[in-house]
């Protein structure tokens, strides 16, 4: 295990020199991937619970071996003749302690050799370089009624004999060259499968029939409809959910890369086979609850974080319900298409990768159920044109930067010190190295040591002025190259020259704003976590002068009353004045105080900490010295910015009280405006707002009778044409609604056809009424369409009745004259 890494290699020392652990493990990628295997077989899991014990520099290969006999034959009852055990082909020594000291005869001792590749399943190593060494596995035999045979044999792959321990026996340490060197102190690793040990207690052969899983599979079958709980889909949900809820206990959300993916695929794996099933609807999330109640007692995190697990899977479900039935309809046009042949395209399986969400073990999983395979060349061909493009589109130039070649790296001390004396090493212009800088001129300094902090971290740069005398170079950015720290700026006056000793001074009040809100990033940090949930984690940040960013996950909208008491939290940490306490030290020094470091990010040996309140980051930032030197903190907005990624905008200090300040002068004119005090604000503006609804109300009900009081008039002056009544009229101010009423009341009066038409705010409409009798010779939509094609509009509707709206209202009475051309020349 790699926490004891440093143990195996005699590097670091503990109080105890033995240990047992129980440790929840997701196997859904690397070199151990089961995904595809997950739910076909017995033993294969993307959760699993792993026993171990271990040893370092304690007892070794004899007492390891005996400890492991013990506990299955006596303890958990194992009959003897049921277990057989595997050696490293070499490791006579473990194979002795087993013949002579155990007693297990030497036909079910076999000793395993290497593989083509050099590897061997009995010799264990944490990498390619590092602690490893011989292992000893031991297999419980489930009868000869099971398909498969002992290890080593060719039908190993089958499920009679299960492997139930590994003992690792960790005596030698790799170097990079291959070479294995003796470790100080031989020590043991070992590790035990919870499922497997508890099949083997229960009396099954299959991990799927065990209590646990036989509750996850009822469980599921009932939210499927299934009916056969022996079949292969509901063994892939209930082993799912397990590692689905587990990942998103511990801060993980589905995204598209590192553990957000790998959750992402497993969640999406599952709701595939919930559709094979025949379940359409989302019910990946409901198995939440059952998992929390056959679990949680063990683990209580599924309990408490029950609704954010279930929150998560769902928004994962209805994202991928968009495109699923899509996607498979698009694979098995694919599968048809294939006349014969067993491979399905590089180009299909990406379209379904890139527009479908189709992760590609999901695509092989279907593609395996048909017999078919992937062409996965094809496949990485498409992805490689896509990054190609990306690249393409991601050229862009920003300031010219040059290479410049130090001897060491420049100092920076402006954690201690805000301006200093020093020395000009470089100067460049226009990407070139040059010998001076001239009034006017664009460039880069680069000096021998610097107060000026180079952006990093999420932190922007500093800025500030370089001066000699009378020349000034006036600092506007402060970037890192790697070892050297680049000022961008321009020459204000005068001019500098390389290797002169200049005076370097960064901007203090620019520096303590940035510090302001670097130190209140760490603080809401801290909030988000004890107001929404430990999920939370940092996923970005940007720390300037006059606000900070914070991205984190959170897969939901906040509430204003929510986001309120984050603010509160902060302000309190604010209020309560703590002095802020920055110290270097060992990373597993800072991890074991609970230092939160960003997952993802490399550090050194060696990390800053940065402690204030009860907020511990592994920050190189500056900072203030007290939280009450922040002032005020003011979150100015929330909102989503990817799939279970949220982002706060705040502001601290002055630029809070500014805010703050604006707000109030704003409920003030309002307050002045309403005749209102602002505690009354909103009772006095819903009032308003009703008079206004009401006001409106009965201005329309004017207009209305209006309208339909001109209808005699309107009827009166229709044209006659052949027989037929034509009414073509301009109705002022008449919303769509009341020009449907009156064109429909003048249809029926006159038997005739009827357009009407209004502008209200700038904008069109037109209504065509028309009797049903006279739709043989014109339909409505016709007719209205002539008029709406002049206000820039277009319409419909049914033969004898079509509206239509325009942009241009100010063109209605061309439009009604067309469409009186237009009605003559039909009838």
């Amino acid at each position: 295990m790699n926490q004891f890494k440093d143990l195996f290699l005699g590097l670091e020392k503990r109080d105890y020199v033995r240990a047992t652990t129980s440790q929840r493990c997701v196997r859904a990628g690397g070199k151990h991937n089961d995904l595809e295997n997950v739910g076909f077989t017995a033993r294969h899991h993307t959760f699993f619970e792993m026993l171990g014990n271990f040893s370092f520099g304690d007892y070794f290969k004899k007492e390891a071996i005996n400890f492991a006999w013990e506990l299955l034959t006596k303890v958990y009852g194992f009959p003897a003749e049921k277990l057989t055990v595997t050696v490293f082909h070499n490791d006579d020594e473990a194979y002795d302690i087993w013949k002579d000291e155990i007693g297990v005869p030497a036909e079910r001792i076999i000793r395993i050799g290497l593989k083509e590749d050099g590897s061997s399943d009995n010799f264990w190593q944490m990498g390619d370089t590092g602690p490893c060494g011989p292992c000893s596995e031991i297999f419980y035999d489930h009868g000869e009624h099971i398909w498969g045979g002992p290890p080593g044999s060719p039908e190993e792959d089958g499920d009679r004999f299960i492997e139930i321990w590994n003992l690792v026996f960790m005596q030698f340490n790799r170097d990079e060259a291959g070479v294995l060197h003796p470790l100080p102190k031989p020590s043991v690793d070992t590790g035990m499968g919870l499922e497997r040990l508890s099949a083997v207690l229960q009396h099954v052969n299959d991990n799927y029939d065990i209590d646990l899983f036989q509750t996850l599979i009822k469980a599921a079958a009932a939210a499927t409809g299934c009916t056969d709980l022996k079949h292969n889909s509901l063994k892939v949900i209930s082993d799912h959910i397990r590692s689905v809820a587990f990942l998103i206990a511990d801060g993980v959300l589905p995204s598209n890369e590192g553990r957000g993916y790998v959750l992402r695929r497993i969640i999406r794996r599952a709701v595939r086979h919930g559709y094979k099933l025949g379940q359409k609807g989302l019910f990946f999330h409901t198995l939440a609850k059952t998992l929390a109640d056959v679990m949680g007692d063990a683990y209580p995190e599924l309990i408490e974080k029950q609704a954010h697990i279930e929150a998560a899977i769902k928004q994962e479900e209805m994202r991928f319900a968009e495109t699923l039935e899509n996607g498979l309809k698009l694979l098995e046009a694919d599968i048809k298409a294939l006349n014969g042949a067993t491979t399905i395209s590089g180009e299909t399986i990406f379209k379904l990768y890139d527009t479908y969400g189709f992760p590609v073990d999901l695509t092989n999983d279907i593609a395996r159920e048909q017999q078919l395979a992937l062409d996965m060349d094809g496949f990485e061909a498409c992805m490689e044109e896509q990054r190609a493009r990306a690249r393409a589109a991601n050229q862009f130039s920003a300031e010219k930067t040059v290479a410049i070649d130090l001897s060491k790296p420049v100092e920076f001390v402006g954690y201690t010190e805000n301006h200093l004396d020093t020395v000009i090493l470089e100067l460049a212009k226009d990407g070139e190295l040059v010998d001076a800088l001239s009034e006017g001129d664009h460039g880069i300094v680069v000096l021998e040591r610097t107060p000026f902090y180079a952006e990093s971290g999420g932190q922007v740069g500093d800025h500030g002025a370089i001066s000699i005398g009378e020349n000034l170079f006036i600092v506007e950015d402060t970037k890192k190259q790697g070892d050297a720290i680049l000022h961008f700026g321009h020459m204000s006056r005068g001019s500098l020259t390389k290797a002169a000793t200049v005076h370097a001074k960064i901007d203090e009040s620019y520096r303590n704003d940035i510090r302001k809100n670097h130190s209140a990033t760490h603080l809401l940090h801290h909030a988000l976590q004890a107001v929404l949930g430990e999920h939370v984690e940092q996923k970005g940040s940007m720390v300037t002068f006059n606000r900070l960013r914070f991205d984190f996950s959170h897969n939901a909208a906040i509430p204003l009353d929510v986001l309120q008491a984050i603010e509160s939290h902060v302000n309190a940490a604010i209020i309560a004045n703590e002095a802020v306490a920055i110290e270097v030290m060992p990373i597993d020094d800072a991890k074991a105080k609970g230092a939160m470091a960003l997952f993802g990010e490399k550090y050194g040996d060696n990390v800053r900490v940065v402690e204030m309140g009860h907020s511990i980051e592994l920050c190189g930032g500056t900072h203030v010295a007290r939280t009450g030197d922040i002032g005020q903190f003011k979150i100015l907005y929330e909102t989503g910015i990817a799939s279970g990624v949220r982002r706060i905008e705040a502001t601290t200090g002055l630029h809070a009280l500014a805010i703050t300040q604006e707000s109030e002068r704003l409920i003030a004119t309002l307050s002045e405006l309403f005749k209102s005090t602002p505690e009354q604000l909103v009772t006095k503006s819903e009032q308003t707002l009703a008079d206004l609804k009401a006001s409106d109300k009965a201005l329309q009900q004017a207009k209305s009778k209006l309208a339909l009081a001109s209808s005699g008039e309107l009827l009166a002056n229709a044209d006659v044409i052949n027989d037929v009544k034509v009414i073509i009229a301009h109705v002022p101010d008449v919303e769509t609604k009341m020009l449907r009423e009156l064109a429909d009341k003048l249809r029926d009066q006159s038997q005739g056809i009827v357009l009407l038409g209004s502008a209200v705010d700038g904008k069109a409409t037109l209504v065509a009424s028309i009797e049903k009798s006279l739709t043989a010779k014109v339909k409505a939509g016709d007719f209205v369409n002539v008029a709406a094609a002049i206000v820039g509009g277009k319409g419909g509707g049914r033969p004898d009745s079509a509206t239509a709206g325009g942009q241009h209202g100010d063109k209605l009475d061309d439009a009604l004259a067309a469409a009186s051309t237009w009605i003559k020349a039909q009838l």
